[in-house]
């Protein structure tokens, strides 16, 4: 029993050993670096949304358009 015991607090104490320490905080350059490194990303990605919508966009004006020659050219089919 007492080895049992002897085995699991040596075990909890190596492990509490061979974890690292908490970090230091990063500093200021540091944390404007990562910073301007996130904001480059959001606005190439906020960049690639817009991109996509306005091609939406332009796709739907394009069939909205055709749609109204269609029904143009049979409004004007069925006037003769």
């Amino acid at each position: 029993m007492k080895r049992i015991v002897l085995l699991t607090l040596l075990t909890a104490v190596t492990l509490g050993w061979g974890a690292p320490s908490s970090a230091q905080s990063p500093g200021v350059a540091e944390w404007a670096r990562n910073s301007g490194e996130v904001s480059r990303k959001s606005a190439k990605q906020q960049n690639k949304l817009l991109k996509k919508a306005s091609k939406k966009q332009r796709k739907a004006m394009k069939k909205y358009a055709k749609a109204q020659r269609k029904a143009a050219r049979k409004a004007e089919r069925g006037a003769r």
